[in-house]
């Protein structure tokens, strides 16, 4: 693979002793973020970034293309950020930025912005009497056999007065979810005019990779939260007794087990899920350890192998996207995929596009989407895909329904 180049002016900040405050403050649009409970990584410009943004057979071999070039180029310590499609047929957005900073999870940041300004036009694809629909369809679909899950999502579409502020709905979303993965990473397409943003606050970890230890924490199976403490309570201790979401938690876990077998060794999967919270949700969760086989399986190869998992897919894979496909009425793009860094090691973090929007101008598309095994019930699912909006949405500060 080629790249384009710029001068060597990258500077990668690791900070030794007392971490650094997280970069987040220092957004600039256009500028790539990531963070997750570990940490926090911003990148600016473009040292090295590929002429043309083509499917690639695997990840990591664009990967080190670029982390190559830059070397080449005098840049120390290369970093490749990006975002990685749902469909293989999705050009990856990859690049390495021409200057980085590390710090702090961006955890409880004082002078968090107000509500973004304006006011907001709302449209729905699919209308929801065709994403009602979509779920009936599905479920005969799976009664008929050949198909035991598929992971439906339904878009928002905001349109507000004037430009979205990114670096302050990041702000928002770090504030609100601590112990996520809060991102923004540029999916504009060759020629588009102006920038899309992929903007997100991730609950779920695809693959963390530091040295030999793999690390992966599927959910799957999940109820909306309650103001009300008791009734919050008592939708946590319903999800844990659900034998549908239990099963639908155990189908993923299981997958993602038999995928990380050939490239792990010590791997650890609990027999039974635990229960974890986002603001607007309960889930079911399963945080699975491992050691690489081969010192030279990075980060992006683990990715790989695991995506699309059945959180996001379903079971079988190609009957599910044959299902999605016509169900949908649109292209997920990044949706659904993987977006994150990895190094020249192969260490690296990637998380799943989730809770997310992609932001273009003065237009969002907001996504949300949910599980349908046997027993799913299309007013059941609607309602979850709403608790899932609420995320972004009170980033943006909307109350509307959606």
């Amino acid at each position: 693979m080629t790249g384009r180049l710029t001068p060597p002016e990258v500077t990668a900040e690791r900070p030794g002793g007392v971490p650094a405050p997280s970069p987040l403050p220092g957004y600039r649009h256009g500028d790539y973020f990531f963070s997750s409970p570990y940490g926090s990584l911003l990148g600016r410009g473009a040292a090295v970034a590929p002429e043309e943004a083509e499917p690639a057979d695997r990840w990591s071999d664009t990967a080190s293309s670029l982390l190559a070039t830059a070397r080449a180029a005098g840049v120390p310590e290369p970093v490749v950020v990006g975002a990685l499609g749902f469909d293989p047929a999705t050009p990856p957005r990859l690049l390495v930025p021409r200057h980085v900073q590390r710090g702090r999870p961006p955890r409880w940041l004082p002078g968090v912005p107000p509500a973004l300004p304006g006011r907001w036009r709302v449209g729905h694809t699919p209308p929801v009497p065709d994403y009602l629909a979509g779920v009936a369809a599905a479920v005969r679909a799976i009664g008929a056999g050949g198909l035991e899950k598929v992971v439906l999502s339904r878009a928002l579409d905001l349109t507000g007065d004037g430009p979205v502020p990114i670096g302050a709905l990041l702000r928002r979303l770090a504030d609100r979810n601590a112990c996520g993965h809060v991102f923004a990473a540029d999916v504009s397409d060759p020629g588009e005019p102006g920038t899309r943003m992929l903007v997100g606050a991730s609950p779920e970890l695809l693959v963390s990779r530091r040295g030999t230890a793999v690390v992966s924490n599927p959910l799957a199976g999940s109820a909306a939260r309650h103001p009300d403490p008791v009734t919050d309570r008592a939708r946590a201790a319903a999800l844990v007794a659900s034998e549908k979401d239990r099963r639908e938690h155990r189908a993923v876990v299981d997958d993602l087990a038999a995928r990380l077998a050939p490239l792990c060794t010590d791997l650890v999967v609990p027999p039974e899920p635990v229960l974890v919270r986002t603001p607007s949700m309960w889930h079911l969760s399963t945080r699975v350890t491992g050691t690489v086989r081969d010192p030279g399986t990075g980060s992006l190869d683990v990715a790989q192998a695991l995506h699309p998992t059945p959180a996001v897919g379903g079971v079988p894979l190609g009957a599910a996207r044959d299902l999605i496909a016509a169900a949908e009425g649109y292209d997920r793009r990044y949706y659904t995929g993987v977006v994150g860094w990895t190094d020249g090691r192969g260490d690296g973090e990637w998380a799943i596009v989730l809770r997310c929007a992609e932001v273009r101008g003065a237009a969002l598309r907001l996504y949300a989407g949910g599980g349908i095994v046997a027993g799913s019930e299309p007013a059941a699912e609607l309602a979850e895909t709403r608790a899932k909006f609420r995320t972004f949405l009170d980033a943006v500060g909307l109350d509307a329904e959606p």
